[in-house]
């Protein structure tokens, strides 16, 4: 363990019920087998190390293909370092064993579907399943030793093969499966950790908050890839717009935002190649396929390169140097973010080589921030009451219910209430009028006489 780890697609389907997608295209045509401590100013340039040269026959058809080696300066990199010493999990449907692809590399592995093998090296799914291997390729393919085949941007980095399961591939829920692949890849010694699928959804289950932030609170550099809008996806989904994580917007080879093999959004990072990408299947054979699912590797190859040759530089600041370093793309101002390329181009060799004032946080974000926020965390407890409570006095006791009796009969209540007042009212007005008819009769009597 290092004083840095102790300081601290389109072959898109459906899935589970947030409809979760791997974001690399279906190859397009098989070819031939195959710390917390931060630096009080900038981070110096390493100085480039004398190394042996590894075979890299440029003329080789798979080689020479490989165009992001050059466009993205990796060849440059390789100068100062190929990734010896990081590891890389790769959390996908599971590195394959294709001949010589991977020979040395894989420090590790597991199944979290329930349906593959407990090596992780079972490619899960029955039309993906090579998906993981040809994200693995880009990563950190060996080669040939005679310098030909398919090549990694980080061909000296170490690869941990954690096999996931999509729709009805996986016994188990998805989001339960990332949550423990996290988790799990953090354990088992992940530098960066490759994510190259998306949900579709901008909000992700709870239980990935605890798993992203163990590998942010762990030192672990989290590369998302953005989403394809071939598949559907017009905006970013999780877990791209977790804070925190690397996202990777695509690019065709002109370095211009591809239409069908890209999305947008305001989380993405930094942009990288995803078209006509390779990528070398379980069986070996060589394909040609896009994605941000492929973009997203190259630049965990990247991450890979950095931490190499940084070592006692923590995850944000290995992030911050890729960001810093991308190139802008043109009417974009360097320093700010576009919602089609993040902060810019991916430049391997600038990322690796060039003094970048250090940061003392995550230019993606804080993710125990905005769950401090947003998932209304627990509020300070309430003061207990210093007041003495005041002693009332019991209320009088009620009376005693009277016995109950006949409605037909008089009570005191009605004939104090009803029938005495109705008396005194009633009796008076029958003398007035018996008064009153015994005087007209009077009358009358009288006018009878006199007449």
């Amino acid at each position: 363990m290092t004083a840095r780890r102790m300081l601290r697609s389109t072959a898109v389907f459906a899935a589970v019920a947030a409809s979760v997608i791997l974001v690399g295209a279906s190859p397009a045509a098989a070819t031939q087998p195959a710390s917390s401590a931060v630096p009080a100013a900038s981070t110096p340039a390493p100085t480039p190390t004398p190394t042996a040269p590894i075979p890299d026959d440029r003329t080789d058809p798979a080689r020479a293909a490989e165009y992001w080696l050059d466009s993205t300066g990796v060849r440059q990199a390789w100068q100062v370092t190929r990734g010896k010493g990081t590891t890389i999990a790769i959390i996908d449907t599971g590195i394959g064993k294709p001949p010589l692809a991977f020979d040395g590399a894989i420090a590790g592995g597991t199944d979290m579907s329930g349906s593959g093998s407990a090596d992780g090296r079972t490619p899960v799914g029955a039309v993906d399943g090579n998906h993981g291997t040809w994200v693995a390729s880009l990563a950190a393919a060996r080669g040939k030793p005679d310098g030909t085949g398919m090549i990694g941007v980080a061909p000296e980095a170490k690869l941990l093969s954690i096999s996931l399961g999509f729709g009805a591939s996986a016994a188990v829920p998805f989001t339960e499966q990332v949550a423990k692949a996290m988790r799990w890849a953090v354990d088992h010694g992940a530098d960066i950790i490759n994510l190259s699928f998306t949900t579709n959804t901008l909000d992700w289950d709870e239980s990935w908050d605890d798993a992203f932030l163990y590998a942010f609170e762990h030192d672990v550099v989290v590369v998302v890839a953005a989403g394809n809008r071939g598949s559907g996806t017009s905006i970013v989904g999780a877990p791209a717009t977790i804070p925190g994580v690397l996202t990777v917007g695509g690019v065709d080879q002109n370095g211009v935002a591809s239409e069908g093999a890209s999305t947008q959004g305001i989380t993405i990072g930094v942009s990288a190649p995803s078209e006509n990408l390779l990528g070398i299947s379980a069986d070996g054979k060589l394909v040609t396929w896009d994605g941000t699912s492929g973009a997203s590797p190259i630049v965990a190859g990247v991450a890979a390169l950095v931490r190499s040759a940084h070592p006692d530089l923590d995850a944000a600041n290995v992030i911050n140097r890729i960001v810093k370093t991308a190139v802008p793309v043109a009417g974009a101002k360097k320093g700010t973010r576009d919602p089609l390329y993040g902060y810019g181009l991916l430049d391997a060799n600038a990322a690796v080589t060039a003094p970048v004032p250090a940061v003392a946080e995550n230019p993606m974000g804080d993710l125990a921030e905005w769950i401090r926020v947003y998932r209304r965390a627990e509020s300070s407890p309430q003061p207990e009451p210093t007041a003495t409570p005041i002693a009332v006095p019991p209320l009088p006791a009620a009376d005693a219910p009277s016995e109950p009796g006949s409605p037909l009969l008089p009570s005191a209540e009605t004939l104090r209430y009803g029938t005495l007042p109705l008396l005194a009212v009633t009796v008076p007005g029958i003398l007035i009028g018996l008064g009153v008819t015994a005087a007209a009769r009077r009358i009358r009597t009288e006018r009878g006489r006199r007449a």
